[in-house]
């Protein structure tokens, strides 16, 4: 018996809907899981097997054939999990398909909860211009997911998920309706550190002011304890609030990196990174062995990128600076495909000054 459900995976720095194809046929208990998965998508049929069973659902004794489509793009991830019971169930019959198109998204733990994934918004995104309506997850994703004009479903577990397919797609509690944000409020207790914590230096100040007006580039020279480290943090607090535009790029990289906030969704503090001086050359632009993931450049983007002490990073790391300040983006290349990731900043860098003077 063939049923189809659908997922979905992240392709730098956007989603890709994956169609999740299960096949139930005669034959010795087999689970073959094929469609280019990484390692992470194939140990999925063991926690799929032990979620189904401890959730009370029968697991076919067949020989079990899932495919991703499409099959010549490289997966990586757990998110399919939830997707594959689904296909599994639908197959074997324990679950009815519906007309809705519906996205499904969850790692699956052995007892039949539901964990968190990364990558959410862009996924979203790419199926709301796919004709998606609808889509179930897992509930800490939740507030990211309802950036998107789409139907979430939230559930905590795979038993919850499925009576959402079976009894009507719709939320049963209230008390997780969202309230959409606006761009720019911070709260009080929230607000970064400002100018005003800061006694002198009006010169650098007033440098410092101009350079947030214009997005210039910034170096500071200065002895140590002369205030560089904390007039640099003082920055963000003078910048101009991201626009919406803004607010969902950084949400995106964000999300794909996965250092987002659940409970916080969308991002509207402009970023701050400070990365160490012994970072390499991958982690500060972006890379991967597969499929390439943002860098400290790009998690930067629209905010600051604050290299203290700068003659101490090596100068093979200066220099893949290069792309990024010229043309505001990070290009990867890999031999089936090339990655672009947004890393428009406001570089600072702070030194001291030559011993010698």
């Amino acid at each position: 018996m063939y049923a189809c459900s659908y997922s979905g995976t992240v392709l730098g720095i956007d989603g890709m809907v994956v169609t999740v194809e299960t096949d139930i046929a005669n034959g010795l208990p087999q689970f073959d899981l094929v469609g280019l998965g990484g390692s992470a998508v194939k140990e999925a049929r063991d926690r799929v097997r032990a979620a189904l069973r401890n959730a009370g659902y029968d697991y076919p004794m067949q020989r079990i054939t899932v495919n991703l489509a499409p099959a010549d793009q490289r997966k990586e991830g757990s998110g399919f999990d939830l997707a594959i019971a689904f296909g599994i169930l639908l197959a074997s019959k324990q679950m009815l398909p519906r007309q809705e198109r519906i996205l499904v998204l969850g790692e699956l733990a052995l007892d039949g909860s539901l964990r968190p994934g990364t990558g959410v918004l862009p996924i979203l995104l790419e199926a709301k211009k796919a004709g998606f309506t609808h889509v179930i997850l897992p509930e800490q994703n939740a507030a990211e997911a309802r950036l998107v004009d789409i139907t979430v479903l939230p559930a905590s577990n795979l038993e919850e998920a499925v009576n959402y397919w079976k009894e009507g797609l719709h939320s049963k509690d209230p008390d997780l309706i969202y309230h959409e944000t606006q761009t720019g409020k911070t709260k009080t207790n929230q607000l970064p550190p400002d100018f005003a914590n800061v006694y002198g230096q009006q010169f650098v100040k007033r440098g410092l002011e101009i350079a947030a007006a214009g997005f210039h580039n910034v170096i500071l020279v200065g002895p140590p304890g002369s205030g560089k480290t904390l007039l640099a943090t003082c920055l963000p607090g003078i910048m101009p609030n991201m626009t919406i535009h803004e607010s969902y790029e950084v949400t995106k990289i964000y999300s794909i990196a996965g250092q987002l906030k659940r409970e916080s969704g969308l991002v509207e503090e402009r970023p701050f990174r400070a990365p160490h001086h012994t970072i390499t050359a991958t982690a500060l632009i972006g890379g991967g062995a597969q499929i390439p993931r943002p860098g400290e450049c790009s998690l930067s983007h629209s905010g600051i990128l604050f290299l203290d002490e700068m003659p101490e990073f090596s100068r093979h790391v200066l220099e893949v600076l290069r792309q990024p300040l010229e043309s505001g983006v990070v290009t990867i290349g890999r031999s089936k495909q090339v990655f672009t990731f947004p890393a428009r900043f406001l570089l600072i860098g702070s030194c001291n000054p030559c011993p010698c003077r």
